[in-house]
């Protein structure tokens, strides 16, 4: 993450709308997230993988939330306008990992998303890369951003640089982006984004990790049956040996 990427705090309302405010809803988490369907099972499956495979493989952490099409609540003035935003993936670093019905970024110390993930469509395409940039830019101040199309594989990323302004993340010789935030690779492979290493290794999914434990299991049975096998005939080559001496008169026992 680059030292310019802070993010930029929460409006504070005066007291009178705040006093206004907790009196309808006391606890700022009761806000309800108010985010439509993902447009099609390629989105779907797409928010489902980034969310799982991300959170199995920080499974032995509790300092990060992930919302996958989730409401961010940023204007506490702005309610009645239903001034929100929400995006279709992001993940915010340092704060504990409780469910949440929304993200409401003044109950939440003015912390905004550390990255966001946008899955663009026919209806969202151009505001993703244009007003929501904007925005993720200039308001939130998203440290990273990145959108792919599941449809036509378009993929993006974009970091805060020096002056504050979104630039390109340069990808790999193998088309991988890396993000700061997550101290892992984006990349597309067999047409959906995943998470990669930092030597470029897919990170698996929780089938792929299962699959991918009985598997070592399997070959550590395998070679425990054929060490138990190889240990068997060397035995009986052995009695077969002592079996010959003792018809030529030799007694293998004796040592001398």
């Amino acid at each position: 993450m680059t030292a310019d990427a802070v993010p930029t705090p929460a409006p504070t309302p005066d007291p009178e709308t705040a006093r206004a405010f907790a009196e309808r809803m006391p606890d700022g988490h009761a806000l309800n997230s108010d985010e439509p369907q993902m447009e099609t099972t390629l989105h779907q499956r797409q928010l489902v993988l980034l969310e799982t495979t991300l959170d199995w493989y920080w499974r032995e952490r509790r300092d990060y939330f992930l919302g996958a099409n989730l409401s961010i609540y940023f204007d506490h003035d702005e309610l009645r306008r239903r001034r929100f935003l929400g995006p279709d993936f992001f993940v915010v670093r340092g704060v504990s990992p409780e469910p949440r019905r929304s993200w409401v970024v003044w109950e939440e110390g003015g912390r905004y998303p550390d990255l966001i993930v946008e899955l663009l469509s026919e209806s969202t395409a151009t505001i993703d890369r244009g007003d929501k940039r904007q925005h993720y830019q200039n308001i939130f101040r998203t440290p990273e951003y990145f959108w792919f199309d599941p449809v036509h594989g378009e993929f993006e990323g974009l970091r805060l640089g020096s002056h504050r302004r979104y630039e390109p993340i340069p990808p790999s010789a193998g088309g991988l982006r890396w993000s700061e935030v997550l101290e892992l690779h984006l990349g597309v492979t067999d047409g959906v984004l995943r998470y990669f290493d930092a030597d470029g290794e897919l990170v698996p999914t929780p089938p792929e990790s299962a699959l991918a434990e009985r598997e070592r299991a399997d070959q550590a049975q395998r070679l425990a049956e054929t060490e138990r096998e190889r240990a068997e005939a060397e035995h009986l080559r052995a009695e077969r040996l002592a079996a010959r001496l003792r018809e030529l008169g030799i007694d293998p026992d004796d040592g001398a």
